[in-house]
Formats: C-alpha cells, sequence, structure tokens
C-alpha cells in the first residue's frame, strides 16, 4: 500500500506522513483497497502535501475525486486540509482531541491518523477491526448496539507498545485473514484465543439486524450536446447529493422539481440505474442536440465523461449507446 511505512522501516527511524495517512484513510471510507491505490497515487502526485492540496482549486480536487463516491468527502478534504494550513501551521496535530476538531474528522479517523502517524495508543475500529473483535469475543449483541461493546474489547486490547503497527496488523487481519466469508482460521494467530473459532460459528459473527429494504427514487437527466459537439454540464450545489460534483442537469430525485435546461426537441436515450448508501436510483435519460442558450450550466467544449460521478457516466453510456443503435 502506497501510504503504508513497514514496521522495518519504522524501526529504522523513519515515520508515516500525517497528511498521507489522513489521505488513505479518508479515501478508504466505504471504498476498496483497490479501488483507492490510483487515487491516492494521483493525488500526491498532483498535491504532495497538505499545503500543495488545501491551495488546490475545489473544481479540480472533485474532478479528480470522480469515481471513488461519497463526495461529501471530498469537500470535506479540503475544508480539512485548509484549516490544516490555516490553523496548524500546514502540520496535522498529533493528539485525537485536536484531529476530531478538524472537519470531516470523526472518532474512527482522529484514530486511525493518531495511532499510525503519531503511534499514540488510540483504539482505531473499522469494519474489518468489528469483524475480528466480535468473533474473537463471540459477542451476540447485533450490530450496530453492537459497537460500543466492540469499542471496549478492542480498546483493552490496544497496546501501548507499537499501537502504530498495532491498529494496521489488525485491520490487515480482518482484511486477509478473518474475511466475512470462509474466514482462514487455519492461519490465524489468535485462533488459540477465538471464541468464535472455538465453538466452530466464527463465520457468522458479527450479527447484524436486519436491513430494511432501499427505497427506488426516480428522476429525469438531460444531456445537450451542441452542433459543435460541446456539451451542456453544471456544477451541483454545495450541499446534498454529489454536492460541489459536475454534472448533467437533473430534477426529481434528489427532492429539486426544476424544468429542462432549455427549450429543445428532447427525446428519450434509456434509463439509467444506481444504487446509493440509503436508496436505488432510476434515472430517464433525454437527451437533444441544439444551440439553445441554457438556463442553467454551461457548454463544455472538450467533454470527457471520466471526470463526472459514475451515475451521470451510466446516463452518458446510456444516451451513447442509444445512438449508436
Amino acid at each position: 500500500m502506497p501510504w503504508r511505512v513497514s514496521p522495518g522501516d519504522r524501526a529504522e527511524g523513519a515515520r508515516p506522513d500525517p497528511y498521507r495517512v489522513w489521505l488513505s484513510e479518508v479515501m478508504l471510507q466505504q471504498t476498496t483497497v483497490a479501488a483507492v491505490r490510483a487515487y491516492f497515487r494521483r493525488f500526491t502526485e498532483l498535491w504532495p502535501t497538505v499545503a500543495d492540496l488545501a491551495a488546490a482549486e475545489d473544481a479540480a480536487v472533485m474532478a479528480e475525486w470522480a469515481g471513488l463516491g461519497y463526495y461529501a468527502r471530498a469537500r470535506n478534504l479540503l475544508k480539512c486540509a485548509r484549516a490544516v494550513v490555516a490553523d496548524h501551521g500546514g502540520q496535522f496535530p498529533s493528539t485525537e482531541d485536536a484531529l476530531r476538531a478538524l472537519p470531516g474528522i470523526g472518532p474512527y479517523t482522529a484514530a486511525a491518523v493518531a495511532s499510525i502517524a503519531f503511534d499514540l495508543p488510540a483504539t482505531v475500529v473499522d469494519g474489518n477491526v468489528e469483524r475480528v473483535i466480535s468473533r474473537l469475543r463471540r459477542i451476540e449483541t447485533p450490530l450496530p448496539a453492537a459497537k460500543p461493546l466492540i469499542g471496549a474489547e478492542a480498546a483493552r486490547l490496544t497496546p501501548a507498545q507499537r499501537p502504530g503497527d498495532y491498529a494496521q496488523a489488525i485491520m490487515d487481519l480482518g482484511a486477509t485473514i478473518c474475511t466475512p466469508r470462509n474466514p482462514a482460521c487455519a492461519l490465524c494467530p489468535w485462533a488459540g484465543a477465538c471464541a468464535g473459532h472455538a465453538a466452530g460459528d466464527a463465520a457468522t459473527f458479527p450479527r447484524k439486524a436486519a436491513k430494511a429494504a432501499k427505497p427506488l427514487r426516480q428522476g429525469l437527466i438531460w444531456i445537450a450536446t451542441r452542433p459543435d459537439g460541446a456539451v451542456l454540464v453544471e456544477t451541483r450545489p454545495d450541499r446534498g447529493l454529489l454536492g460541489g460534483m459536475p454534472g448533467f442537469p437533473t430534477s426529481g430525485w434528489d427532492g429539486s422539481d426544476l424544468p429542462p435546461p432549455m427549450q429543445a426537441p428532447w427525446q428519450e436515450a434509456g434509463r439509467a440505474r444506481h444504487t446509493f448508501t440509503h436508496f436505488h436510483l432510476e434515472m430517464t435519460v433525454l437527451t437533444a442536440t441544439t444551440d439553445a442558450a441554457p438556463s442553467r450550466g454551461a457548454w463544455m467544449p472538450a467533454f470527457t465523461p471520466d471526470s463526472l460521478p459514475t451515475v451521470f457516466r451510466k446516463a452518458w453510456d446510456s444516451a451513447t449507446i442509444r445512438a449508436v443503435e
């Protein structure tokens, strides 16, 4: 992992960069390591320090974040970087309380940065750690009600010596050995102490409360092209779903009730389906070629769908496929 410093390097005096630890932890929220690697490398090439990121244009950061999802993280990323520069001289504070005072940093991220970057005995609990602890102690209480119990057990196990290495080790244990399905208990260094393994039902933990069915939202999405090939793109409001991100004009699915961006010969070009954390989305895609002046958004001559969030790329693909047909 490009953001890691190995235990051997740490023993020789190398220390993790708090900026890189923080950036990786924010990117990894609700996202896989495989998906994050390329984004992390690109971000640290473009903005190698927190001061560089703080000075970046919002639109540039949003464009580089496109595809990672959970776009509020990108907005908070900029707010946090700017607060570190403005209030802490460009250096991340080293205590959990000070870290939690920064925009967008919650208990988990504060503990991860304090532990990994500053080697403080902070208790780091992500989804992997929850799974390991719930199996180790065979905690019957279902999530999310079990979180305080898991947190207390995790705190008891966090060592005073090398807590940063321990935090990364237990997270890696959950990611690679104590996996959600078919845990490799024969390879686990904690198998002898694991209550779940002793009972033969480790794979059934953590217990989880039944999930409510996700509702379906529907809406419209307008893709307008000019005769010269320019495409109409708008920046969404800072607050709300996909806030601050570029996209095609939409209506209906996010609480808005907006008309088309201009009068044009709109034609249905298929449907785009996407799933967010709390709901499924189905968008009717409408397309038109026009040189009319839009009521919102701006024409983008050198348009590429790669800079858009996934739901808009799906809409573009739907319209493109229909055009080919």
